[in-house]
């Protein structure tokens, strides 16, 4: 148990920062708290990818040099190349869903997401 643990620490931890951020999206009903708890989960998901990309004892793909090594020298640059990707599209949204969130405040001057729902319920009703 303690060798798989120490063989898989990035993976365990992936799993449980996931866990938090899935939990604090769930039970928070304020706005930015679900906002932090959602780039918490994408964190997670980047960690995992970058450690499951990784290989011990091979080296990125990069020629250096004239000759070509064999096969199975390198780690797979996909993952690494998805989770830059995720990144960015991580940042637009947290930047989509803050501005979302600011005209929010300013309509209805809370940041709690059941007032925010009763409040839009009372004006369509009218």
């Amino acid at each position: 148990m303690g060798n798989f643990i120490m063989n898989h620490y990035y993976e365990i931890t992936a799993v449980i920062l996931f866990g938090i951020g899935f939990i604090s999206l769930l039970l928070h009903s304020n706005l930015i708290k679900k906002i932090v708890g959602l780039n918490i989960m994408d964190t997670a998901i980047y960690l995992f990818l970058a450690s499951r990309g990784f290989i011990h004892g091979r080296v990125a793909p990069l020629l250096i040099g004239t000759t070509v090594p064999e096969d199975g020298v390198y780690i797979n640059p996909i993952p690494a190349g998805l989770v830059l990707t995720g990144i960015v599209v991580s940042v637009s949204v947290t930047a989509f869903s803050l501005a979302l969130t600011q005209r929010l405040y300013k309509k209805y001057h809370t940041l709690n997401l059941d007032e925010i729902l009763l409040l839009a319920k009372k004006e369509v009703s009218k």
